[in-house]
């Protein structure tokens, strides 16, 4: 282990498995039980490897279909990997589903003592992040509400808003930046800067290439589940916007 690493990638690669036929009827699956299945399988990985150092803002860019949210997934761990290893070293927080966990028939405040134990927090840790938690996703007048009735916006919102108050030493953010309006996004990257300037590691994905080249330290870009291009964000987003994928 690499005390200046926070997260070592070697020879990563996720393969997917669909079935090539999908039976639609009970004769159908009868018939065809005994018959060898076609399948298809999809490389949304294939032998990637990259060291991401402690403390740094690393963004993630390029086309859909490239591999980042798989690569962040197999991160968090979502999903496991097919080959090759994922070395995390120290605690992590994922921006990534902010919307698994929640109960949809508990109330706003309910739930977030639920998604707070979720995240490994204790009651009283909670409580004590409490009002910064309401006051940050700017949903005081909606914590007896169930949660069901929120809009979509407003249930990211209070996912970003409970997580980002959690102390952890990675935190994995797939475009959940895009929640809410303008000011909220604004309050957001804010709240990323502040996480960095304490040491925290921070990736993220996104599509809004600006967002990479101003707020992140290196960048990397992804094609077809391999990296195309590693370094300074300025330059790596020029080679993106110089491939054939943002015509």
């Amino acid at each position: 282990m690499n005390n200046n690493l926070a997260i070592e990638i070697k020879n990563l690669s996720k393969e997917f498995v669909l079935p090539h036929h999908r039976r639609k009827t009970l004769k159908e699956t009868i018939v065809n039980k005994f018959h060898k299945k076609n399948i298809n399988k999809i490389s949304a990985i294939d032998n990637l490897s990259i060291d991401i150092k402690t403390g740094e803002f690393l963004g993630i860019i390029g086309p859909n279909g490239a591999g980042k949210s798989t690569l962040l997934k197999i991160i968090s761990g979502i999903y496991l990997p097919s080959s090759g290893t994922v070395v995390v070293n120290g605690s992590l927080a994922s921006f990534i589903e902010l919307r698994v966990g929640f109960q949809k028939d508990l109330t706003a405040k309910d739930n977030i003592f639920l998604y707070g134990a979720l995240l490994g927090l204790t009651r009283n840790e909670v409580k004590n992040s409490y009002d910064k938690i309401i006051n940050f996703a700017e949903l005081q007048r909606f914590m007896d509400q169930k949660y069901k009735y929120f809009s979509s916006g407003m249930q990211l919102r209070l996912g970003f808003a409970i997580t980002s108050h959690v102390n952890k030493d990675i935190l994995l953010v797939d475009e959940a930046l895009s929640v809410g309006d303008e000011s909220f996004q604004k309050k957001c990257l804010v709240k990323m800067h502040n996480l960095h300037k304490k040491g925290k590691t921070i990736i993220l994905v996104s599509h809004n290439l600006n967002m990479i080249e101003k707020n992140c330290t290196r960048a990397i870009y992804m094609k077809e589940g391999t990296l195309e291009s590693v370094g300074k964000p300025k330059k790596v987003i020029a080679k993106y916007l110089r491939s054939d994928n943002t015509l």
